[in-house]
């Protein structure tokens, strides 16, 4: 049956384009969990879909990231129903707290709290399915989906780390170190700097590195501040390009399978490397020498996460959702681009060609979802199609030529730092020509929506 409506006919709601589209991403969702939980389970381990349950009993990996993901949720929210969210969790935490302490249950692994944000996430699901209807119901459900997605995106990661682990014995961490002296060996440099700050400099980069998370939430509830007065979320705002990143990035590792400069080069960070694996005993006081890099083995448990830095990534993109926020906002932001980027090359975790490929793969990434919103164009094809060039080029370069890179470091360092600011001079200047074409459409009278 199709209803009539302004002489023509209207396909029922269930056939419209965005209902269909949002229908075939929960599907494609679904199944990449599934995909995910069979290939853990494989390996003996449990997938993203098990330890996701396990935490409505079990002590949570990190208690922090789930309230978080409950305050994205709460943005649906009216500010009657936060502060009854917000008691009902703290309340439920401390039932489990109390029931641990009675049966003698310590908490050696995560966080003694988190299980009642996920509880409440849970019960405003149920909620929205049974006692809503309509637009209420589809913003309840897009709230709690908000924020389990944030959660979710967590535990695949961890996945898919171990499944680099698995399934890449050979890495090609001397490629990178070899091609990371035409950029005079940063993560040398930086890990030398870190080392001579102590201990108050190491805890704070740390620390900044551990809660990425945190800092894009707090980017997020600024961007989707509006949602519960206008009862619907805006077209594009970080926490997409956020799961975006984390989505495709774990496909470059395995492309590109890379354990980062403490692993390859030094004992290793956390005892799972090692000088048994290392190439060489050199992070961070004496560069590795230049000589023709071929592939090496190492373990099945360090992940190969470093091409591109997926922290690089994320913390760009907080950079870029930042820039039209408040003043402390805008500082927050650049203050954790510049402490992601010392952190991941003062702990070794990368090369200095790690972070130039992840900002290019993140200013592609931010323009490919702009130009989704705002409808593909010219221009937005010639930049999403310009970031992948040059992305590609770079991992080939440093696959195929890393040896004439470090030669001849004067030619091929200038190259790769031109290369990647290109890409962030074409995302300015297409973004720039974007707002100001829709500029004059926002000062026009508003217009009635047809019911």
């Amino acid at each position: 049956m199709f209803s009539r409506k302004n002489g023509g006919t209207a396909p029922p709601a269930w056939r419209r384009p965005r209902v269909i589209l949002w229908a075939a991403a929960g599907v494609v969702t679904l199944g990449f969990l599934v995909a995910l939980e069979i290939a853990a389970r494989h390996y003996g381990l449990p997938g993203p879909m098990t330890n996701q349950a396990k935490e409505v009993i079990y002590a949570p990996k990190s208690g922090p990231l789930l309230y978080a993901s409950m305050a994205l949720m709460m943005l649906v929210l009216t500010w009657r129903q936060r502060f009854i969210a917000l008691g009902a969790a703290v309340g439920i935490d401390l039932v489990f707290v109390l029931v641990r302490w009675a049966a003698g249950i310590k908490t050696t692994e995560g966080h003694p709290f988190g299980n009642g944000a996920l509880w409440v996430m849970l019960g405003v699901a149920v909620i929205a399915i049974t006692r809503r209807t309509g637009r209420e119901r589809l913003l309840l459900l897009k709230g709690v989906a908000l924020g389990l997605l944030l959660v979710a995106g967590r535990k695949t990661g961890d996945t898919w780390l171990l499944i680099t682990a698995k399934t890449h014995p050979m890495v090609l961490d001397p490629y990178v170190a070899t091609a990371d002296h035409a950029l005079g060996n940063p993560s040398w440099l930086v890990g030398r700097i870190v080392k001579a700050t102590g201990p108050i400099g190491t805890h704070i980069l740390d620390w900044v590195y551990i809660q990425l998370a945190v800092a894009a939430v707090a980017v997020s509830l600024y961007q989707l501040r509006h949602v519960a007065r206008d009862r619907r979320f805006p077209s594009h705002h970080l926490v997409r390009t956020f799961l975006v990143i984390g989505l495709l990035g774990p496909g470059i590792y395995m492309i590109f399978p890379v354990v980062g400069p403490i692993f390859a080069y030094g004992p290793g960070a956390t005892g799972t490397g090692g000088l048994h694996w290392a190439v060489a005993d050199l992070w961070p006081h004496t560069p590795p020498p230049i000589s023709t890099p071929h592939p090496v083995p190492y373990d099945a448990l360090t992940p190969r996460n470093c091409m591109p830095s997926l922290h690089t990534a994320w913390a760009t993109a907080i950079f870029i959702h930042s820039r039209k926020g408040p003043r402390i906002l805008r500082f927050a932001g650049t203050f954790w681009l510049i402490a992601t980027l010392g952190a991941t090359l003062g702990f070794g975790y990368h090369y200095g060609a790690d972070l130039l490929a992840g900002v290019v793969f993140t200013l592609t990434i931010e323009a490919a979802l702009r130009a989704h919103v705002r409808g593909w164009d010219r221009s937005a094809i010639r930049m999403v199609a310009y970031g992948a060039t040059v992305f590609a080029a770079l991992l080939a370069s440093y696959r195929y030529i890393p040896l004439e890179m470090a030669k001849h470091p004067w030619i091929f360092g200038p190259l790769l730092i031109l290369a990647m600011s290109s890409v962030i001079y074409g995302y300015i200047r297409t973004t720039g020509q974007w707002e100001r074409k829709t500029a004059p459409a926002l000062q026009t009278e508003p217009q009635p929506e047809p019911v």
